[in-house]
């Protein structure tokens, strides 16, 4: 028999079921009654905010890409299979997202950089966009600077594709842009992001073997996606982002269309 009563509902309640009030204990079934008024903290931008959540989508991206790079070494017809090729491209349009969880099988600071740069941006914007949103936004951003390389890469003197484009450049760009967009957004200081992008585009400008195309598009994408979530009003939020994003997806296929038919026959660029 329990001597302690809830100081709520003043029922008896067991030591099991005790949850510690402001004056006394109070039982589970008050506690829960309580939680169900009280609202969800939010992020600006309408993610649930959560203390000391982990960031398993971007960890999960991360994991993806080393699992992946693995494989290559194992096999090069996942090379081959996935990455991106633009006269597979347009008719393989899976390439387009499929090539960035790809990376260089013979350079282990392709895919080091990659991460890198992603795990210094992907927590934070995961915090603050939510899981589903950044999914959405590195997802939109990663397609985006495959577009952008199809948009304004060119073939060989001789009008032929020799070489294949892999990694998580453009997506990582998207995140840069992103990143730029929140801190312009929360009124904060976003000098140093602006300053990295500057000069990794750059470097994409002067070295080889860079798809400075894919940063550019990668970057583009991920601005546009990460207005649409930074700037939608509170009213109707989740709607209007979910609309936002859908538009800047239907944008990309127009670019990815219109590519498509205005490749003449027998130029090269169609497998």
């Amino acid at each position: 028999m329990s001597y302690v009563r809830c100081q709520r509902c003043e029922r008896p309640v067991c030591p099991e079921c005790q949850r510690a009030a402001a004056v006394g204990v109070q039982c589970v079934d008050c506690v829960r009654d309580q939680n169900k008024g009280v609202r969800t903290a939010r992020t600006p931008f309408g993610a649930a905010l959560t203390a000391g959540a982990q960031p398993r989508v971007t960890q999960a991206i991360i994991g993806l890409c080393v699992v992946v790079w693995l494989l290559q070494q194992i096999s090069t017809q996942v090379t081959i299979d996935f990455s991106f090729f633009p006269p597979y491209a347009l008719s393989e349009p899976w390439r387009l997202l499929t090539a960035a969880f790809l990376h260089s099988p013979s350079s282990p600071l392709h895919i080091l950089f990659n991460m890198y740069a992603l795990w210094m941006t992907g927590p934070y914007l995961e915090q603050l966009f939510g899981r589903a949103r950044f999914i959405a936004l590195y997802l939109v951003s990663a397609v985006g600077g495959s577009i952008g390389y199809l948009l304004l890469a060119t073939p060989a003197y001789d009008g032929t594709w020799t070489t294949t484009t892999v990694g998580a450049s453009g997506a990582v760009f998207g995140m840069f842009g992103a990143f730029f967009v929140v801190q312009r957004r929360l009124n904060r200081d976003a000098t140093q992001i602006l300053v990295l992008i500057v000069i990794n585009f750059a470097l994409g400008l002067f070295m080889n073997g860079i798809a400075w195309q894919a940063h550019l598009g990668g970057l583009v994408t991920g601005v546009l996606t990460a207005a649409v979530l930074a700037y939608a009003p509170r009213t109707n939020r989740t709607a209007l982002q979910v609309t936002g994003i859908a538009l800047v997806v239907l944008l990309l296929a127009a670019a990815y269309a219109i590519k498509l038919s205005t490749v003449p026959s027998g130029s090269g660029l169609l497998a």
